[in-house]
């Protein structure tokens, strides 16, 4: 199935400000998008209004249906879900943690499955989690523990994932193994969505939507010259593409 996760005219608020201003975008499956702009732009408001987590007015479809006629277990099992900061009970463990991704996919208090318990391994393999899955979430380090709720969201096996700052914390290494992990998981046909503060990493996406004061003023292909003056103007020409062994990367004026 094509997944597509659509806005049309959506206008979203964070407490009493409208933050959003008529924004539409269409994000299909196959693709993994980057949201970038300056600070304070709206990147993480989009995210979390595409997700239906803020009150919005317009359209919000998820494969041409309105976002807010699926059930709560349905939209869980169709859209994950990595925030910023995310919360959760430091005296779960590592595994307990990622298998709290499966819940949409179970019926009320019953019992993990053979099929939870695969997806959860799987997901702890990929972020490079599993020896550690019996560990408290307390004794981790930042970094571990953003892994643990990116294999938390990879566990749903959701055909959306969104993802702001998936990068915070993580090393390097960790860095290279998000942004294989984001390719794959499009190559496959999922909707990846990332919002990201470094440049370099988001231009390896396929396309980048850029939003300004709460708007998107560019959504094209990381590899066009014009999302390249777009990208370049909305941080007022401070930073420059430049292609460097085959890599788009961005770097200081």
């Amino acid at each position: 199935m094509t997944t597509t996760l659509e806005a049309r005219n959506l206008h979203a608020s964070q407490g009493l400000v409208e933050v959003l201003h008529g924004v539409d975008l269409r994000l299909s499956a196959g693709h993994w998008t980057s949201v970038v702009g300056p600070n304070g732009a709206g990147k993480s408001t989009l995210l979390k209004a595409l997700a239906g987590l803020l009150p919005s007015t317009g359209q919000l479809l998820l494969d041409e249906r309105p976002l807010a006629g699926y059930s709560g277990r349905e939209r869980g099992r169709r859209i994950a879900w990595l925030g910023q900061n995310e919360a959760a009970a430091d005296d779960l463990s590592v595994y307990d943690v990622v298998m709290l991704g499966r819940l949409p996919h179970r019926a009320w208090l019953a019992a993990p499955g053979a099929a939870d318990h695969a997806a959860v391994e799987e997901a702890l393999r990929a972020t490079h989690a599993l020896a550690w899955s019996a560990r408290p979430l307390a004794r981790l380090s930042g970094g571990e523990r953003q892994r643990v709720l990116l294999a938390r969201a990879l566990a749903v096996q959701a055909p959306v994932l969104l993802m702001d700052e998936p990068l915070a914390n993580l090393d390097p290494p960790h860095q290279a193994d998000w942004l294989a992990m984001a390719r794959a998981l499009a190559r496959a046909g999922r909707t990846v969505v990332s919002v990201l503060h470094e440049l370099p990493a988001a231009l390896q996406a396929d396309a980048l939507v850029i939003v300004e004061r709460g708007r998107i003023v560019h959504h094209g292909a990381t590899g066009d010259a014009a999302t390249h003056r777009a990208l370049e103007a909305v941080f007022a020409r401070r930073v420059a593409v430049h292609s460097v062994a085959g890599q788009w990367i961005t770097i200081p004026r």
